[in-house]
Protein backbone atom coordinates (compact mmCIF):
# COMPACT_ATOMS: atom_id res chain seq x y z
CA UNK A 1 0.00 0.00 0.00
CA UNK A 2 1.29 3.27 -0.60
CA UNK A 3 1.89 5.62 1.49
CA UNK A 4 0.17 8.71 1.52
CA UNK A 5 2.31 10.85 2.77
CA UNK A 6 5.82 10.27 1.19
CA UNK A 7 4.47 7.98 -1.38
CA UNK A 8 6.39 4.72 -0.69
CA UNK A 9 5.20 1.46 -1.97
CA UNK A 10 6.33 -0.37 1.26
CA UNK A 11 3.88 -0.01 4.50
CA UNK A 12 3.35 -2.56 7.22
CA UNK A 13 -0.28 -3.45 8.64
CA UNK A 14 0.01 -2.98 12.25
CA UNK A 15 -3.24 -3.76 12.99
CA UNK A 16 -6.31 -5.28 11.64
CA UNK A 17 -10.23 -5.61 12.63
CA UNK A 18 -13.40 -5.62 11.36
CA UNK A 19 -15.85 -2.46 11.11
CA UNK A 20 -19.09 -2.68 13.14
CA UNK A 21 -20.76 -3.29 10.64
CA UNK A 22 -18.64 -6.24 9.21
CA UNK A 23 -18.95 -5.41 5.55
CA UNK A 24 -15.09 -4.18 5.59
CA UNK A 25 -11.81 -4.67 7.24
CA UNK A 26 -9.91 -1.43 8.89
CA UNK A 27 -5.94 -1.68 8.42
CA UNK A 28 -3.87 0.61 10.35
CA UNK A 29 -0.48 0.99 8.69
CA UNK A 30 2.48 2.40 9.13
CA UNK A 31 5.06 3.41 6.31
CA UNK A 32 8.55 1.68 6.25
CA UNK A 33 9.95 4.70 5.01
CA UNK A 34 8.94 7.62 7.11
CA UNK A 35 7.35 6.04 9.67
CA UNK A 36 3.99 7.76 9.09
CA UNK A 37 0.20 5.77 10.40
CA UNK A 38 -2.60 5.85 8.07
CA UNK A 39 -5.64 3.74 7.67
CA UNK A 40 -7.17 1.76 5.06
CA UNK A 41 -10.04 0.17 4.85
CA UNK A 42 -10.74 -3.35 2.36
CA UNK A 43 -14.02 -4.07 1.00
CA UNK A 44 -15.42 -7.16 -0.74
CA UNK A 45 -15.89 -6.36 -4.14
CA UNK A 46 -18.19 -8.87 -6.22
CA UNK A 47 -17.80 -7.56 -9.41
CA UNK A 48 -17.14 -4.58 -11.78
CA UNK A 49 -20.51 -2.66 -12.16
CA UNK A 50 -21.13 0.17 -14.58
CA UNK A 51 -23.46 2.63 -14.14
CA UNK A 52 -25.23 3.77 -17.17
CA UNK A 53 -26.04 7.71 -16.79
CA UNK A 54 -28.04 9.35 -18.96
CA UNK A 55 -27.28 10.24 -22.28
CA UNK A 56 -25.85 6.69 -22.45
CA UNK A 57 -22.55 7.47 -20.83
CA UNK A 58 -21.30 4.97 -18.62
CA UNK A 59 -18.77 4.92 -15.60
CA UNK A 60 -17.65 2.42 -12.95
CA UNK A 61 -19.46 1.76 -9.80
CA UNK A 62 -17.56 3.88 -7.32
CA UNK A 63 -18.74 3.21 -4.15
CA UNK A 64 -17.19 6.74 -2.32
CA UNK A 65 -18.92 9.16 -4.95
CA UNK A 66 -22.49 6.88 -3.57
CA UNK A 67 -21.29 7.85 -0.18
CA UNK A 68 -20.31 11.40 -0.83
CA UNK A 69 -23.65 12.19 -2.09
CA UNK A 70 -25.66 10.54 0.50
CA UNK A 71 -23.24 12.80 3.57
CA UNK A 72 -23.94 15.80 1.32
CA UNK A 73 -27.80 14.83 1.89
CA UNK A 74 -27.38 14.25 5.85
CA UNK A 75 -24.96 17.00 6.71
CA UNK A 76 -25.87 19.22 9.65
CA UNK A 77 -29.21 16.26 10.07
CA UNK A 78 -27.75 14.13 13.04
CA UNK A 79 -27.38 11.06 10.93
CA UNK A 80 -24.44 8.83 12.26
CA UNK A 81 -21.78 8.35 9.67
CA UNK A 82 -22.87 4.57 10.66
CA UNK A 83 -26.06 4.61 9.60
CA UNK A 84 -24.58 6.07 6.14
CA UNK A 85 -22.47 3.19 5.87
CA UNK A 86 -25.47 0.53 6.38
CA UNK A 87 -27.22 2.65 3.62
CA UNK A 88 -24.46 2.52 1.17
CA UNK A 89 -23.16 -0.59 1.78
CA UNK A 90 -26.71 -2.28 1.49
CA UNK A 91 -27.23 -0.26 -1.94
CA UNK A 92 -23.56 -1.52 -3.05
CA UNK A 93 -24.69 -4.78 -2.12
CA UNK A 94 -27.95 -5.19 -3.85
CA UNK A 95 -26.15 -3.11 -7.07
CA UNK A 96 -23.79 -5.91 -7.15
CA UNK A 97 -25.67 -8.75 -6.27
CA UNK A 98 -28.11 -8.19 -8.68
CA UNK A 99 -26.08 -9.92 -11.44
CA UNK A 100 -26.84 -7.28 -13.56
CA UNK A 101 -22.85 -6.04 -15.40
CA UNK A 102 -24.94 -2.55 -16.48
CA UNK A 103 -27.50 -0.77 -13.92
CA UNK A 104 -29.42 2.21 -14.67
CA UNK A 105 -28.18 5.33 -12.22
CA UNK A 106 -32.02 5.80 -12.01
CA UNK A 107 -32.49 2.69 -10.26
CA UNK A 108 -29.93 3.68 -7.54
CA UNK A 109 -31.00 6.82 -7.08
CA UNK A 110 -34.47 5.18 -6.17
CA UNK A 111 -32.79 3.15 -3.84
CA UNK A 112 -31.17 6.03 -2.04
CA UNK A 113 -34.29 8.29 -2.07
CA UNK A 114 -35.74 4.49 -0.36
CA UNK A 115 -33.54 4.48 2.23
CA UNK A 116 -33.21 8.44 3.00
CA UNK A 117 -36.96 8.29 3.32
CA UNK A 118 -36.54 5.98 6.22
CA UNK A 119 -33.66 8.02 7.84
CA UNK A 120 -33.93 11.46 7.30
CA UNK A 121 -37.02 13.33 5.80
CA UNK A 122 -34.85 16.57 5.44
CA UNK A 123 -31.68 14.21 3.74
CA UNK A 124 -34.15 12.78 1.78
CA UNK A 125 -35.94 15.94 0.10
CA UNK A 126 -32.18 17.41 -0.41
CA UNK A 127 -31.08 14.43 -2.10
CA UNK A 128 -35.13 14.87 -4.32
CA UNK A 129 -33.75 18.10 -5.23
CA UNK A 130 -30.81 17.07 -7.19
CA UNK A 131 -31.95 13.89 -8.21
CA UNK A 132 -35.22 15.38 -9.45
CA UNK A 133 -33.55 18.22 -10.84
CA UNK A 134 -35.74 20.37 -8.87
CA UNK A 135 -35.67 24.36 -10.80
CA UNK A 136 -37.90 26.02 -8.84
CA UNK A 137 -39.02 26.94 -4.93
CA UNK A 138 -42.76 25.59 -6.05
CA UNK A 139 -40.93 22.30 -6.77
CA UNK A 140 -39.47 21.84 -3.27
CA UNK A 141 -42.89 23.01 -1.49
CA UNK A 142 -44.79 20.31 -3.85
CA UNK A 143 -42.44 17.66 -3.05
CA UNK A 144 -42.32 18.77 1.20
CA UNK A 145 -46.11 18.99 0.98
CA UNK A 146 -46.38 15.19 -0.35
CA UNK A 147 -43.74 13.95 1.79
CA UNK A 148 -45.65 15.68 4.89
CA UNK A 149 -48.95 13.66 3.59
CA UNK A 150 -47.51 10.15 3.61
CA UNK A 151 -45.88 11.18 6.85
CA UNK A 152 -49.25 11.72 8.32
CA UNK A 153 -50.83 8.49 6.93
Amino acid sequence: MRCPFCANDDSQVKDSRPTEDATSIRRRRQCSSCGARFTTFERVQLREVVIVKSGDRREAFDRSKLEHSVTLACRKRGVTQERIDRLVSGIQRQVETSGEAEVPSARIGAMVMDGLKQIDSVAYIRFASVYRDFSEARDFEEFASSVQEAAKD
